[in-house]
This record gives structure tokens, C-alpha cells and sequence, in this order.
């Protein structure tokens, strides 16, 4: 499985911004997605997960409510739907596939993931 996410790019706080990930290889609705991001300086932390038919999601607290996950799997790719962002957000964002748990499973937990795509840089000015 290969994951390439993109869609990253610098926004003032406030506004809007949506990532992709296209995945290829592996049927793509045999593995739940996920979003990770990691801030300059810290460890890399969960933001939001998807399961393999986009019937579950789940979400960091710190992003409730203002990001939204989903997925298109004719089109091999989730999305990651940013708003109302904070300086606090600016990090670089990774999708990654999780093969692992039954067709309603999504997790937090990093170590999980089995794939993992090469990141998209997002940066938030105040």
C-alpha cells in the first residue's frame, strides 16, 4: 500500500483547508484511515480516523467540531476537512492505513497503523 497525502499549505488562523490522501495497492476498503500530525518539536499525536466504509469516525478533543474526515472509496482517497484553525494546528499532517480489527474499527493509537504516507506540511498564521 502506498499513501501520498498533499493538500498542505500555509493559512491564516481562522480559515479553511482540506488534505487528500490517495492511496494505492491494496483494496482500499479493506483497511480504516487515519490522520496524524506532528507539531515542531513534539511527539506525533491522533487527530481523526475513519473505518473502512465511513460509517465510524473518530476525533482528537483538540479537533472536535472543526475537522471532519471522510472517505471516497471508488476514489482511493480520504480527506481531512480543516476549519476554524489555530496556530496550534500548524504541524505536518500524515494519513495512514490501519488493516488490523473488524469493518467498524477505527483507532487512536499510533502503533497501529501499518502504512503510513510521506506527510503534508500545514502552517497557521496568527
Amino acid at each position: 500500500v502506498q499513501l501520498q497525502a498533499f493538500g498542505g499549505g500555509l493559512v491564516q488562523a481562522g480559515g479553511s483547508l482540506r488534505l487528500s490522501c490517495a492511496a494505492s495497492g491494496r483494496t482500499f476498503s479493506s483497511y480504516a484511515m487515519g490522520w496524524i500530525r506532528q507539531a515542531p518539536g513534539k511527539e506525533r499525536e491522533f487527530v481523526a480516523a475513519i473505518s473502512r466504509s465511513g460509517t465510524r469516525t473518530a476525533y482528537a478533543d483538540s479537533v472536535e467540531g472543526r475537522f471532519t474526515i471522510s472517505r471516497d472509496n471508488a476514489k482511493k482517497t480520504v480527506y481531512l476537512h480543516m476549519s476554524s484553525l489555530k496556530p496550534e494546528d500548524t504541524a505536518v499532517y500524515y494519513c495512514a492505513g490501519d488493516v488490523n480489527g473488524d469493518s467498524l474499527a477505527v483507532t487512536r493509537v499510533l502503533r497501529t497503523y501499518d502504512y503510513w504516507g510521506q506527510g503534508t506540511l500545514v502552517t497557521v498564521s496568527s
